[in-house]
C-alpha cells in the first residue's frame, strides 16, 4: 500500500494513457502518489517528476508503482 506523498517508481511500458502510447523504455518513470483511486484492484493517481507529451498525472494500478 501507498501513502499520499510517497516518492515512486512508476512502470507505464505498453500503457497508453489519455492519448500517449508510452515505449517499453518507461519503465521506471519517477512520480509521487497523490491519492488511492479504487481499493481492489488498487489502482493510484500519480503525479509524474516530468510530463509525457502534456501527461502529467496518470492513473496506475498498484502492481505497476515501487518504492523509490
Amino acid at each position: 500500500m501507498f501513502e499520499p506523498s510517497q516518492r515512486v517508481k512508476v512502470n507505464l511500458s505498453g500503457l497508453t494513457i489519455k492519448g500517449v502510447a508510452f515505449s517499453q523504455n518507461v519503465q521506471e518513470a519517477l512520480g509521487t502518489i497523490i491519492q488511492r483511486i479504487t481499493a481492489e484492484p488498487p489502482t493510484y493517481l500519480v503525479e509524474l517528476l516530468f510530463s509525457f507529451k502534456g501527461v502529467k498525472r496518470v492513473e496506475v494500478p498498484g502492481e505497476r508503482i515501487r518504492r523509490a
